[in-house]
């Protein structure tokens, strides 16, 4: 057996130089391993939480003592409490993202990673070996290796690295398990191995007997691997915005895939309803990473680029008012962490109030000269609104000097406002206020657009009622989903030595292997043989020795002496079957067994005692048994069905707020009119 402990691309313990990926240590001390032990041991004790509970709901239908009653009550109120209590842990790990972002990077407003689903080991060896023995006829023990292998994928696929080799360990893994349950997971017969899964939002626990929940979880952890890749990127390069943008959108085609492929999940995290929502956050952090990608090189300090960035502003804080009403919803807003819902709608305020600040800045900085295209500019200002304000033109505007303050001023004022109201938002989420660094950037972007209604203000302005319109969406490069090519890998079945899986599979029932002695007389057998591999015997003569020792029509050829012939075509069983002297030859057949109707596997879903909200989605059982023993799930089919972004005026450029406080990144530079936090707050405790 190979350790899994053994760091990616070590040579394993054979010697003959080849490479067995492995995931993480998972007893190296790094912020995400932390965070995912605390995970799992919020899961263990919300189990045990659970069971409590249910137990305590069983006594108290069985007894009718009041005093009993009245204790078992008492006991409930104080699980009830701790469960939520748990709740509230777990939902405070889902809110730590610092633990996932770029430990250079202090100038971005972190953006939001899925974290890994938890499950139990799972030890194959004792059933694999019994099935091996009982239904292929072999000796399990002669297969350990190939078990330990496909055991020790498993477990590295726990803590995978935090790279493309991690998703491509995952990958391999996704890829075995349909070989895997080709070869062990016969339709008419369970196979005693549950496989559990923990909720990444709840905690609660979903256990199944086939490998569908396997399968939709292990696609799960690529997406929240995806999107780990994609938070920790480094946004201050051009390349590692490049890399964040394609993460989110595979995570989200990830995502989309397990949606439209996996269907009554019974797991919550997985429901259509939270992957619909997790789809469109992963999307809008890729648009905003295009956004980033935009401005990285510096902001023009020209009408029409400033207009432009505020269209994609605007984009940004349109996909993020989606999101957040869909978080806000029945019943995703009970399970998503109040942290995720309270960034969106403060992301959504902040870069809705940085478009309207872009327009401000174009109408206020840059008066329309001989030298200006008109018609261009009337052109671009017509696109960037909706509807103008009552009795304006866009040439009214552009060309009349007092209508171009009044607009552009009543645009500043809208900017002001939602800033004011980002950072309101911001205070009203404890997890949120941790983040020192969005503190800083939302402050930063108030104070820069306070600075700009202060160079234009005037005594009029308190008699001007003019609203701003709205702006209009626009991007030139839209995120959208990708499905990546690393999530299905070739591999090479463990358990090849089986034989060819056509054949040699669970759904096959066979006979025992029987062996034919063969005396050749005049190099006449007596059949002939046909198929690739293995190779079965066709048109047998009734009357010939072979027949006489037991051979039918039908029959596969597994070895033939001491060779084994499961993969070998005609022409070299033929040749084996030539090259015997005249004591002949002993061949081994097997025979396909008739089969009864195959009945569907009694795979069961076990969830311990879920709340009501869950279970009406996920699950449906009865709450009305009389005890714990005869409570069963409804029997249901497979989970899982297949269907397959002055000196202010003369700046050449502009550049985002950041939370820089050293001042030496490229693009706080060119322009003091996107002032970094440095200017507003000495306070250096930011988190990264």
């Amino acid at each position: 057996m190979t350790d899994t402990l053994l760091p990616n691309r070590i040579k394993d313990s054979g010697g003959d130089g080849s490479y067995f990926k492995k995931g993480c240590n998972p007893f190296a001390a790094t912020g995400r391993s932390k965070l995912q032990n605390r995970r799992a041991t919020v899961n263990q004790q919300i189990i045990k939480q659970m069971r409590m509970r249910a137990g305590a709901e069983n006594l108290l239908k069985a007894t009718s003592n009041n005093k009993v009653k009245e204790m078992v009550l008492l006991e409930l109120s104080y699980v009830n409490s701790n469960l939520q209590l748990l709740m509230g842990q777990l939902e405070g790990l889902n809110s730590s993202v610092e633990v996932y972002q770029n430990t250079q990077e202090t100038a971005n407003i972190p953006l939001i990673a899925l974290g890994l689903k938890e499950t139990k080991d799972i030890d194959f060896s004792t059933f694999f070996k019994d099935f091996i023995l009982e239904h292929y006829s072999e000796d399990g023990k002669c297969f350990e290796d190939e078990i330990a292998e496909l055991m020790d994928l498993r477990q590295a696929c726990r803590t995978p690295s935090r790279d493309e080799a991690g998703v491509e360990l995952m990958a391999k893994y996704s890829s075995h398990l349909p070989l895997m349950e080709s070869r062990f997971f016969s339709p008419s017969r369970p196979t005693g191995i549950f496989f559990t899964w923990y909720d990444s939002f709840t905690g609660v626990p979903v256990c199944q007997q086939n490998l569908s929940l396997e399968k939709a979880s292990i696609l799960f952890n690529m997406a929240a691997l995806y999107s780990q890749i994609g938070t920790r990127s480094d946004r201050q390069t051009i390349a590692g915005l490049e890399e964040a943008i394609s993460s989110f959108q595979k995570a989200a085609g990830i995502l989309n895939h397990l949606k439209e492929t996996f269907t009554h999940t019974p797991s919550y995290d997985m429901s259509p309803a939270m992957l619909s929502m997790l789809i469109r956050m992963m999307l809008a952090q890729a648009q905003e990473c295009l956004f980033e990608k935009t401005a990285l090189p510096g902001i023009r300090n020209h009408f029409n680029s400033l207009m432009k960035m505020a269209q994609e502003a605007a984009k940004v804080s349109e996909i993020y008012d989606q999101v957040h009403q869909s978080m806000i919803q029945t019943p995703i807003k009970d399970n998503v962490p109040f942290f995720w819902s309270t960034m969106s709608q403060v992301k959504t305020n902040h870069y809705r109030s940085m478009a309207h600040y872009f327009v401000a800045s174009a109408l206020l900085d840059h008066q329309l000269g001989l030298s200006d295209d008109e018609d261009q500019q009337e052109k671009t200002l017509s696109q960037v609104y909706d509807r103008l304000p009552e009795g304006h033109s866009p040439l009214d505007i552009l060309k009349k000097k007092d209508e171009r303050e009044r607009v552009g001023k009543a645009h500043i004022r809208r900017a002001i406002l939602g800033h004011e109201e980002a950072l309101r938002v911001y205070s009203l989420c404890h997890h949120l206020n941790k983040l020192q660094v969005l503190q800083d950037i939302l402050r930063a972007s108030l104070q820069r657009s306070l600075n700009k209604s202060g160079e234009n203000e005037d005594d009029e302005d308190f008699s001007d009622y003019t609203e701003a319109p709205d702006i209009i969406s626009k991007t030139e490069h839209r995120a959208e989903m990708e499905f990546p090519a690393t999530t299905k890998v070739k591999v090479t079945d463990f358990f090849q030595r089986l034989g060819p899986l056509s054949v040699f599979s669970a759904k096959q029932r066979w006979t025992a292997p029987r062996t034919i002695q063969l005396h050749p007389e005049d190099r006449d057998l007596g059949f002939t043989l046909k198929g690739e591999s293995p190779v079965h015997v066709v048109s047998l003569d009734p009357l010939c020795p072979a027949a006489a020792e037991g051979l039918k029509e039908g029959d596969y050829i597994v070895a033939v002496g001491d060779t084994d012939s499961k993969w070998m075509a005609v022409s070299d069983v033929m040749r084996l079957l030539k090259d015997v002297n005249e004591e002949g030859v002993a061949i081994q057949v097997v025979s396909v067994m008739d089969s009864n109707p195959q009945m569907p596997t009694k795979s069961a879903t076990f969830c311990g005692n879920l709340p009501k909200t869950y279970s009406m989605i996920c699950l449906a059982y009865d709450d009305d048994d009389k005890n714990s023993k005869s409570r069963k799930v409804t029997k249901k089919s497979s989970f899982l069905n297949f269907g397959l972004k002055n000196r202010l005026k003369s700046a050449s450029t502009l550049s985002l707020p950041t939370a820089d406080h050293s001042g030496t990144l490229p693009w706080n530079k060119p322009c003091p009119t996107f002032p970094s936090s440095s200017s507003y707050n000495h306070n250096d405790s930011a988190l990264y």
